[in-house]
C-alpha cells in the first residue's frame, strides 16, 4: 500500500508526528534510507488549476501503488510526499523543504508555469530532479532550462502546432481574422506569443487578443467584445478553470463563431457540462488512444477511480514509471545520475503509437501530440463521450522532433 502525506500539518496531527517532533520512536530519514524511496510531489490542489492538480494526485497515487504491489524498487518502497503548490512562492517554499527536510530523492508535478519555473529554479540550486508534468511554457526550455528539470508534458509551441494542422486543413488560418482570450500569467502570454507566431507564419491576423485574470468567472465582456468583433475564429488561450466558464458562458450567450484551443485539458471540458463544449483543441494524450499500455491505464484507472482518466493524470502517472525504470537501470536513486540517464536518449513506452524520449538539448519528451472534436450534444453516449479523436501530429512518416520546440540557443544547460 503506498505511504502517502498531504502535508506537514497533516503529519504533525497524527501519532507519527507527535513522536516525530520529540525525537522518538521514528529514525531520521536520509535520501539512502534502506527501506523507502521518497518522491516529493507538488501540484495545486486549489484555486483555477486545482481539479486538475486532482487528476494530477490520483495518477501518481495509482503508479506507486503499482510499483509498490510490484516490489518496489531495488526492494524499496516508493513513499510519495504530496503537497499543494498553491503558487509560485509557496511552491518554491515547499520544493526547497521537500529536498532538506523530507530528504525526498526527487520531484514530480506542477501545472502551472509560473510556480514551474520557481521550482526549477530550486531543482537546479540544489541538484535535484525535478519532472514537470503540466507546465506548457516555452521559456522553461528555453532561456529557463536547466540540466535537472525535465519535461513529460509538452511546450506551448508542440500544443500549437498539434491542432493548428488541423485549423489549416479546415482554412481556419490564411485570410482569417482570429479573437483570442489568454491567461494572464507566464503560461498564457507565451502560449500567445506562439500562436502569434504561427498565426503569422500562415497568413492569419488578430482582430483582438485579450489578456484574462486567472481569478474571473464573469466573461459577459469579453463575448459582448467577440460578439461586436465577428471573428472567423475564437481562439482559446486560457488554463484550468478559466475554459470551464468560458465554454459555459460562450454557450449561453449563443455565439456560433468556432471556436478552437491552443491549450486544453480534458478534465475542464467534462466539467463544462454536456452541450457546453465544442471546437478542435489539442491534447498530450487522451482516453481514446488506442495501445494496449494506454488501454491498460484506463482500465486500472477507472477501477481504482470510478472514472476516466484525462490527460493531466497521464502525465504524473507516467513520469513516476519513468524514474522507477531509470533509479532500477541506474542502481542508483541519486540526482546526477537519474539526470545524466534520462538525457541519454533512453525510449519510454508512455501509451502512445511511438515511444518517447527526452532531448538532450532543453531535457523536453519528444512524442506525438494529438487534436479532438468536440461531439454535438446528440452524438454523446454519456458524461464522459465528449470529443472525436482527429488523429496524431507529426505523421507516422514524419519524425518526432518537427513539432518539439525550435533549439535556437536560448538553451543553455548549466
Amino acid at each position: 500500500m503506498t505511504q502517502t502525506r498531504l502535508s506537514r500539518r497533516t503529519l504533525i496531527k497524527g501519532a507519527a508526528g507527535t513522536a516525530l517532533l520529540a525525537g522518538v520512536g521514528m529514525p531520521a530519514i536520509s535520501r539512502g534510507q534502506a527501506d523507502v524511496i521518497r518522491i516529493g510531489h507538488l501540484t495545486p490542489r486549489t484555486g483555477f488549476l486545482g481539479p486538475l492538480g486532482e487528476y494530477a494526485v490520483l495518477g501518481i497515487q495509482l503508479a506507486a501503488e503499482e510499483i509498490n504491489a510490484a516490489g518496489g524498487v531495488m526492494g524499496r518502497k516508493i513513499e510519495l510526499v504530496l503537497e499543494d503548490s498553491v503558487n509560485p512562492q509557496t511552491a518554491s517554499a515547499k520544493a526547497e523543504r521537500l529536498i532538506e527536510r523530507d530528504k525526498v530523492a526527487m520531484l514530480i508535478g506542477e501545472i502551472s508555469s509560473a510556480s514551474g519555473l520557481a521550482i526549477g529554479q530550486v531543482a537546479q540550486r540544489t541538484r535535484t530532479v525535478f519532472i514537470n508534468t503540466g507546465c506548457n511554457s516555452d521559456a522553461m526550455r528555453g532561456a529557463s532550462c536547466n540540466r535537472y528539470m525535465f519535461h513529460i508534458e509538452a511546450a506551448n509551441s508542440m500544443y500549437v502546432q498539434g491542432v493548428g494542422q488541423y485549423l489549416l486543413k479546415e482554412n481556419l488560418v490564411k485570410g482569417k481574422k482570429w479573437f483570442s482570450l489568454t491567461a494572464d500569467y507566464a503560461f498564457g502570454h507565451d502560449l500567445l506569443r506562439v500562436a502569434k507566431l504561427f498565426m503569422e507564419k500562415n497568413g492569419g491576423q488578430f482582430a483582438a487578443d485579450e489578456l484574462i485574470p486567472t481569478d474571473l468567472t464573469d466573461f459577459s465582456p469579453f463575448l459582448l467584445k467577440i460578439r461586436q468583433a465577428r471573428p472567423d475564429l475564437v481562439v482559446s488561450n486560457l488554463a484550468g478553470n478559466q475554459i470551464t466558464n468560458f465554454l459555459k458562458q460562450y454557450s449561453e450567450f449563443g455565439l456560433q463563431f468556432p471556436v478552437a484551443g491552443f491549450g486544453f485539458d480534458t478534465a475542464v471540458a467534462w466539467g463544462a457540462g454536456k452541450g457546453n463544449f465544442f471546437g478542435i483543441w489539442p491534447l498530450v494524450w487522451h482516453h481514446l488512444v488506442d495501445t494496449p499500455s494506454s488501454k491498460a491505464y484506463v482500465a486500472s484507472f477507472s477501477k481504482k477511480y470510478g472514472k476516466l482518466p484525462e490527460n493531466q493524470s497521464w502525465g504524473d502517472y507516467n513520469s513516476l514509471k519513468i524514474v522507477a525504470r531509470a533509479m532500477t537501470e541506474t542502481k542508483s536513486t541519486e540526482s546526477q545520475k537519474l539526470a545524466e540517464h534520462l538525457a541519454k536518449g533512453a525510449k519510454f513506452d508512455i501509451m502512445k503509437t511511438r515511444e518517447g524520449y527526452f532531448r538532450a538539448y532543453d531535457n523536453q519528451m519528444v512524442m506525438e501530440m494529438y487534436a479532438v472534436r468536440a461531439k454535438e450534444p446528440a452524438q454523446m453516449k454519456d458524461q464522459w463521450d465528449i470529443y472525436t479523436p482527429l488523429g496524431s501530429v507529426p505523421e507516422t512518416n514524419q519524425e518526432l522532433e518537427i513539432i518539439a520546440p525550435p533549439k535556437d540557443g536560448a538553451c543553455k544547460m548549466a
